[in-house]
């Protein structure tokens, strides 16, 4: 299906050194496809790379990286403010997409999966530990020492995940569970109808992020986001 995984090495605009991988698709489709895995997630995460497997499979070539602050990567996290790139992102990863994708108008497509639309959260005890891992100096003690994840302790209020899908050209294909207890499929909704051109796959027995359980729906959002932006015999 594919070369062996390359280590790889990226570097931000403002020179914060990214930890990656990259799979070398055997017979290329022509797209290049990169993962964005979410708060506390690896490239080298086994969810992470059955989703790079699948894409593979679909002729894909895929390039993951460890988000600033993560693992092997250089710099601090700041929930997706600042971690910006492109494709297929998860969780923290989607807003890190959308808010790329929202300045980029090159793109061939963009695959949010798990994103909130709003800076809303359930109250449950999963919601309850991320905020104190995150807005408390004691939680990003236990981040960095446990999850090897350095969290900055600014946070900048930035524009919601909906008004950055709003200002998307490109197709914009929404992967959310239903089962999804940190964020609730109404956020999903919001999202795909704000784009321009979006797409709700709502995902039955799917939990939150690179739930096993959306690997299918995430390479058939792709393939769908490829379709959408391909120039017709018209053009």
């Amino acid at each position: 299906m594919s070369r062996a995984a390359l280590a790889a090495t990226l570097t931000t605009e403002d020179g914060i050194r990214l930890a990656a991988r990259w799979w070398d698709a055997e017979r290329p489709s022509g797209a290049v496809v990169v993962l964005v895995p979410g708060f506390t997630g690896s490239k080298d995460d086994p969810k992470t790379r059955a989703v790079a497997r699948a894409l593979l499979a679909r002729g894909h070539h895929v390039l993951a990286y460890d988000a600033r602050g993560h693992h092997g990567s250089d710099g601090l996290c700041t929930l997706g403010d600042l971690e910006r790139l492109v494709t297929v992102g998860a969780s923290m990863g989607a807003i890190a997409v959308l808010r790329y994708a929202a300045a980029s108008p090159d793109l061939a497509g963009v695959v949010s999966v798990s994103s909130p639309a709003l800076w809303r959260f359930p109250r449950n005890v999963r919601t309850v530990l991320a905020v104190l891992l995150t807005r408390t100096e004691l939680g990003r003690r236990i981040a960095a020492r446990r999850m090897h994840v350095r969290v900055s302790p600014r946070w900048r209020d930035p524009a919601p995940p909906r008004a950055l899908a709003a200002m998307i050209r490109a197709p914009l294909a929404v992967v959310h569970g239903r089962e999804d207890r940190f964020v609730p499929p109404s956020e999903a909704v919001l999202l795909a109808t704000a784009a321009p051109n979006g797409r709700l796959f709502l995902v039955p027995g799917m939990g939150h992020a690179f739930d096993p359980a959306a690997i299918p729906a995430i390479a058939e959002a792709v393939d769908w986001a490829l379709s959408a932006s391909a120039p017709s015999a018209e053009d």
